[in-house]
């Protein structure tokens, strides 16, 4: 039976797996040390979970050692201590960086910032499925460039960038990479070693763990990345990172992350699948509907369609009974038009009408069904309404009706 809401936005957020939490709650009671504590068992036992968690992370990404995962708050922050960390330490090298005009707005304001106190940006533009031109990165690099910030998979749109052709070139020119990988760990094959990946930003709520928690990898050797750290005060994780680690949280990222290496085949192919379904339920019944983003290079359990000839204020509105983003910002109380549909070209009538369906590891068939059908009759509503509010402006006006519709 269907519960609704239903939760159609696992882009924004996941729900914890149970088997997550299930091994994260003994260390909130029973062992609730300090992984710091070196002097008794209760310190020793937290300090145990933190290192197998480490491991559990550092095997998912293909990290060569377990020190090279360093834990943090989350994505933000990692994304924070790389490209600040970077900017800091290499300083007297280069002031430097190329990132994207699509990237999170955690990278993005980290540029902004860097660029008030005196380093270089250049924000790559993207073509109409939001992929970079390489042959515009290789342009931007020069001398002075110390770091290049491209994301895996577009929070958005869930575009998948040319990973490997990216590394190689930062290999070749001798340019750190730093790679915003929060949507993509968790819901697609991600190598930092085959990838040629230096610094890896992760989020634990955005892969089945819970919030507060997250990982940036720290490539050790070939070559070794040095970091300034941006929080002072103890030296927890070989100084990159002080503060009291967070166990239960870290524990539950690393099982996240384990159940999703044993799973993940699977798991992506039967997410593709439903995301087919629930495109194929739609545009098969709806004209006037563009699918967003790459046709193929693109996250599994992301679809981000338009629909002509709809309010898109009024469509979610409407479709209250489904959690789903839609086109405006991902930013808290912020209603202006994505930054990532406007990099893309799309107009503002286009991607005021957009939505992002953010499919994921408990959705059903019926489910999936349920939201087709609910888009498709509320588009079809919302078009007549349109349609009669055309007609009877027109019957009420001299105005060509060309020029009516503009203003509905």
């Amino acid at each position: 039976m269907l519960q609704i809401p239903l939760y159609f936005d696992n882009l924004a957020t996941t729900p914890v797996d149970p088997r997550v939490l299930e091994v994260m709650l003994p260390y909130f009671t029973e062992h609730f040390g300090n992984a710091a504590s070196t002097t008794h068992a209760f310190g020793w036992k937290a300090r145990e979970a933190v290192e197998r968690a480490r491991t559990q992370v550092a095997a998912l990404l293909g990290a060569r050692l377990p020190r090279e995962i360093v834990f943090t708050s989350g994505a933000t922050e990692a994304d924070n201590l790389a490209i600040k960390g970077v900017a800091a330490f290499y300083r007297n090298k280069g002031n430097h960086i190329i990132t994207c005009a699509t990237e999170h707005k955690a990278v993005l304001d980290c540029c902004k910032r860097l660029e008030v106190q005196g380093c270089e940006v250049t924000y790559l533009p993207v073509d109409e499925h939001g992929l970079v031109d390489l042959v515009a990165l290789e342009a931007a690099i020069t001398q002075r460039t110390v770091l290049i910030s491209l994301m895996a998979a577009n929070n958005e749109i869930g575009t998948v960038q040319p990973l490997e052709r990216i590394g190689a070139l930062a290999k070749e020119r001798g340019v750190l990479w730093h790679c915003d990988g929060a949507q993509a760990v968790g819901k697609m094959a991600l190598d930092v070693e085959a990838l040629g990946i230096d610094l890896l930003s992760v989020s634990g709520h955005k892969l089945y763990g819970p919030k507060g928690i997250g990982v940036l990898y720290v490539r050790s050797r070939q070559p070794r990345v040095r970091l300034e750290a941006l929080l002072e005060g103890g030296g927890h994780e070989r100084g990159l990172r002080s503060g009291t680690l967070n166990v239960p949280g870290i524990v539950g990222l690393g099982e996240a992350c384990e159940l999703y290496r044993v799973e993940r085949q699977g798991e992506q192919e039967r997410l593709a699948r439903l995301r087919q379904r629930l495109y194929e339920g739609i545009v098969a019944r709806l004209d006037g509907v563009w699918q967003n983003g790459h046709p193929q290079r693109h996250l599994p359990g992301c679809l981000h369609l338009s629909f002509a000839q709809v309010d898109g204020t009024a469509l979610i509105l409407a479709l209250q009974d489904i959690a789903l983003s839609s086109g405006s910002a991902c930013t808290s109380g912020d209603d202006k038009l994505s930054h990532v549909l406007q990099a893309i070209g799309m107009d503002d009538e286009r991607a005021a009408a957009s939505l992002r369906f953010g499919l994921g590891r408990f959705h059903t068939e019926e489910e999936v069904d349920y939201v087709a059908n609910r888009v498709v009759s509320e588009v079809e509503r919302l078009r007549q309404v349109r349609g009669e509010a055309l007609v009877e402006a027109v019957e009420q006006s001299s105005v060509n009706p060309v020029d009516v519709e503009t203003h509905l």
